[in-house]
């Protein structure tokens, strides 16, 4: 990927945010890359107030990649307990693959060690997405152990389409360079 630019969000990205989003998780847009959650979930990825909420929080921002000007992934990064969290992590499905998600990764942990000093970034992924929980333990992330259940019932997190699915938190401690 060449000319890669990161800046922050805006309340004007959240069109762009909701479509990239739902591009690269659900619907049969998303099977052209291999990020989907298709099989997993029916519905909704994000929506408006989710990511205006995002936006208004302190310590709390998502950051975008840019490609000449063309939104091409994003992640939501926030300060939460002390640990940076990392979330809504999406690259558009025909640029998976390419590198820029682990581009996009490293300027998300580089965020956070460089703005809020954090010294662990964190993130949950359902514990079934075996080949993605993959790719973040060849980013240095590694399985805790600890569980959350999936918050069936809640439509904002998407419909499920099988009843075994919970959350799993993954963690990379954030070194910093002396």
């Amino acid at each position: 990927m060449s000319i890669l630019t990161f800046r922050t969000a805006t309340p004007d990205d959240i069109p762009a945010l909701i479509e990239l989003v739902t591009s690269a998780y659900r619907g049969e847009a998303s099977r052209a890359g291999w990020t989907t959650e298709a099989d997993l979930l029916d519905g909704q990825r994000v929506d408006a107030a989710g990511i205006r909420a995002d936006l208004e929080r302190p310590r709390s921002v998502i950051l975008l990649a840019e490609h000449h000007g063309q939104l091409r992934a994003c992640c939501h990064l926030a300060d939460e307990h002390g640990s940076g969290y990392f979330g809504m992590f999406a690259v558009t499905p025909a640029a998976q693959g390419s590198g820029l998600g682990k581009s996009m990764m490293a300027a998300a942990e580089r965020y956070v060690r460089e703005h809020w000093q954090l010294p662990v970034m964190r993130m949950t992924v359902i514990d079934v997405r075996d080949e993605l929980i993959a790719f973040y333990e060849r980013r240095g992330y590694h399985r805790t152990g600890i569980k959350k259940p999936f918050p069936y019932g809640d439509e904002r997190f998407g419909i499920p389409r099988r009843d075994d699915l919970r959350f799993e938190i993954l963690e990379k401690p954030l070194v910093t360079a002396a």
